[in-house]
C-alpha cells in the first residue's frame, strides 16, 4: 500500500514494553533478592502490572496498547487486530502496525502521524528510529521507485552458521529429479541442527517465494531426518548463495486490483500421494501473499486437486478483501482468480451435481458462491505463465529465474 501510494514509512521502538500492561489477575511473587522489606521476609508481592516472563504479559500489553492508539481516534481492524488505522478527512488516512513493541506508521496525513507519535511519546517510552528500515530481520529500502524488502543479512548468517559461506551456488533449491523418502539413507546424527536450520529457512520465505516448495519439502522430515534430507537443505543453501540479498519489488503500478493463481501438483508425494497446493496474491501488481502447502486428503483426480486449491485461494482473496475494505484501500473490481486446469473452471462454473465431485461438495458450494456473488472472477492461463508453478514442484533453473521475474523478486545488491 505504501508503494503503491508513495507514503513514507516511519518506524518506532517501544521499550520495556510488557511492563505497561495492566494484570487481571491477582498474581504474587516472591519478594526480589536485595529488596526484602524489613521484617517482612515471610511475604510475598502483589504485581500491580505485567512482568517479562508471565504468561499473561503479551495479552495485558497488547490490551493496554490497543486502549492507548483507540483513544487517539484509532480504529482496529477486525480482519487483522494488529493494524489500526484512522481516516481524518476524505482521501487522507493513517495506518499503524504493531507487532510485540514494534511499530510502523504509514498514510499520507503527516500532521495525524506528529500526533499520533507524540501521544505514543507521552505514554510510553518510545524511540523513534526514523524512517523504516530494518524490521523484524527484513531489510527495508524505499526509493520513488518503490519498496525492496530483502533478508540479506539472515539469509549470510544462516550461510555462515552452517559453513557454506564459500560454497558452489546452485540455480535451483531442488533436484527435479530427486523424490525425498522418510527413511531414505542412513540417519542424521544430529536431528536437532536440522530442525534449528530448516526453523530458520521457513523464516526466510517471507521474502523468498521460490524458496517456499523446497523448504516444505525439507520440513516434512523434521522428526527423524536422514542424511538424503540433509544434503537436500544443503542444496537450498547453495541455491541461497548465488543470490543471498534477493527480495522482493513493491511498486506503483498504477492500479490496486487483486487478483491470484492457484496450482497443485497431483499425487506428487510418493510417500502418501496427496497432492500440493500453491498460490500467489497480487495487490496492483505486487506479490502480497503465497503458500505452498500439501493438501490434508488424497486427491483421486488433477482436477479435484486443482478445486482444492481454488477453495484455499479464495479464503486468502476474502480475507485480502475485507482487510483491504476496511482500510478503504479496494477499488470494488472482481477479484481475478487464475488457474490452469479447464476442469477445475468448469467445475465452479457449472452448478450441476456430479458424482465424481461429491466428496468435495463444500468446496464447490463455497467457490461457487464467491462467482455468484461476483466476488471472485476465474480465467483460464496457460501452464507456462501460470506464476503458482513454483509453489507446487521442483523446477530447473531458468524456469525458475522466468518465474521469479513475474513474481516481482529483485536483488538490490546485485552487480550492475
Amino acid at each position: 500500500m505504501a508503494a503503491i501510494r508513495h507514503w513514507p514509512l516511519h518506524q518506532l521502538d517501544i521499550k520495556n514494553a510488557f511492563l505497561h500492561g495492566e494484570l487481571e489477575e491477582e498474581i504474587y511473587m516472591e519478594q526480589p533478592p536485595g529488596f526484602v522489606a524489613q521484617g517482612e521476609s515471610g511475604l510475598v508481592c502483589r504485581l500491580r502490572r505485567s512482568l517479562y516472563g508471565l504468561k499473561q504479559s503479551p495479552r495485558a500489553w497488547f490490551g493496554k496498547f490497543s486502549h492507548v492508539v483507540q483513544n487517539f481516534g484509532l480504529k482496529r481492524s477486525e480482519a487483522d487486530h494488529s493494524v489500526f488505522y484512522c481516516h481524518t478527512s476524505p482521501g487522507r488516512c493513517v495506518y499503524l502496525i504493531v507487532y510485540v513493541d514494534d511499530i510502523v506508521i504509514t498514510g499520507n496525513d503527516a500532521t495525524t502521524i506528529s500526533q499520533l507519535k507524540k501521544h505514543l511519546f507521552s505514554q510510553f517510552q518510545t524511540k523513534d528510529l526514523g524512517h523504516l528500515r530494518y524490521f523484524l530481520g527484513i531489510e527495508v529500502a524505499q526509493s520513488k521507485e518503490g519498496i525492496v524488502i530483502s533478508q540479506r543479512k539472515y539469509a549470510i548468517d544462516i550461510l555462515k552458521e552452517t559453513g557454506m559461506l564459500d560454497c558452489k551456488p546452485i540455480d535451483s533449491p531442488m533436484d527435479p529429479n530427486q523424490k525425498l523418502m522418510a527413511d531414505q539413507g542412513e540417519p542424521f546424527t544430529d536431528p536437532e541442527r536440522y530442525r534449528r536450520l530448516v526453523g530458520k529457512l521457513i523464516y526466510l520465505t517471507i521474502t523468498r517465494p521460490d524458496l517456499s516448495f523446497a523448504v516444505g519439502i525439507v520440513s516434512q522430515f523434521m522428526q527423524a531426518p536422514h542424511i538424503d534430507h540433509w544434503n537436500a537443505v544443503l542444496r537450498i543453501l547453495r541455491y541461497i548463495k548465488k543470490a543471498p540479498g534477493q527480495g522482493l519489488l513493491y511498486e506503483d503500478k498504477g492500479d490496486s486490483q487483486i487478483s491470484g493463481y492457484c496450482d497443485a501438483d497431483w499425487a506428487g508425494c510418493p510417500i502418501d500421494r496427496r497432492s500440493t497446493t500453491g498460490y500467489c496474491v497480487f495487490l496492483g501488481g505486487n506479490l502480497i501473499s503465497w503458500k505452498s502447502k500439501k493438501q490434508n486428503v488424497v486427491a483421486r483426480s488433477s482436477a479435484e486437486a486443482e478445486y482444492r486449491a481454488m477453495a484455499l485461494i479464495t479464503c486468502e482473496l476474502m480475507w485480502i478483501k475485507q482487510l483491504l475494505q476496511e482500510l478503504k484501500f479496494c477499488e470494488g473490481h472482481p477479484m481475478k482468480l487464475y488457474c490452469d486446469n479447464q476442469a477445475a473452471l468448469h467445475i465452479a462454473s457449472n452448478p450441476v451435481f456430479h458424482e465424481r465431485t461429491k466428496h468435495i461438495e463444500v468446496d464447490c458450494h463455497f467457490v461457487r458462491e464467491k462467482l455468484l456473488s461476483k466476488e471472485i472472477v476465474t480465467k483460464f492461463v496457460t501452464s507456462n505463465e501460470q506464476l503458482a508453478d513454483v509453489m507446487t514442484k521442483s523446477l530447473r533453473g531458468p524456469r525458475i529465474q522466468f518465474l521469479c521475474s513475474k513474481l516481482g523478486a529483485y536483488n538490490l545488491y546485485a552487480s550492475a
